[in-house]
């Protein structure tokens, strides 16, 4: 009988409604920092996002998109979140997306309890990154997750991302780090689960 330890679980959230956006590009870029570091990842951007209706407390009848959140952040080891600067903060969208983790208040491992979570903020100019930056800081405490100690605060306004590529080696460098970040903590969280058997 062999025995081994899981891969830290990353799921990423984050994106616009527009198809494609910087938003998700950076996301995608950090969950791959985040598989190269050892991670395995699951995605829901903006059209996952799309799909989830505004969060009802209580709701008996979920959809398959709305379990599909709530059992993803279940299971993971940490979290990867990337929302645009919308007036200085994050967007309706992926605090919507957030609201869903309400799901997890009386779950034994509360809402995000020692969870490593790498943050992302987008926005067309240096301001509003900052502004959205400390939102998610906030919230993630709220919800007693551990924000990693990189953040990323990309500006877009140059165009610096197409086709999936950065052109911008600093925030590149930003997006590969928080990567990096989550799936070394989280890997602390793993090592601390049984071991699996294998036969």
């Amino acid at each position: 009988m062999k025995t081994y330890l899981d891969k830290p679980f990353i799921v990423g959230i984050g994106g616009t409604a527009f198809k494609g956006s910087s938003t998700e590009q950076a996301l995608v870029l950090a969950l791959s920092a985040a598989e190269t570091a050892g991670g395995r990842t699951q995605l829901f951007g903006g059209e996952a996002l799309l799909a989830l209706p505004h969060y009802v407390p209580g709701s008996i009848a979920r959809s398959s998109e709305e379990l599909a959140l709530i059992e993803a952040v279940r299971a993971a080891d940490g979290l990867i979140i990337a929302s645009p600067g919308y007036h200085g903060t994050l967007s309706g969208l992926v605090k919507n997306a957030i609201d869903y983790f309400e799901e997890m208040a009386k779950d034994e491992r509360v809402y995000l309890d020692g969870l490593p979570v790498g943050l992302i903020a987008t926005a067309y100019g240096w301001q509003a990154t900052g502004g959205t930056l400390g939102a998610l800081r906030s919230i993630v405490h709220a919800l007693r997750g551990w924000p990693t100690p990189m953040g990323a605060a990309i500006n877009t306004s140059g165009k610096i991302f197409s086709d999936g590529v950065c052109q911008d080696q600093a925030a590149t460098n930003q997006l590969n780090l928080v990567g990096r970040q989550v799936v070394e903590f989280a890997g602390l969280h793993v090592k601390s689960k049984p071991l699996k058997n294998v036969s």
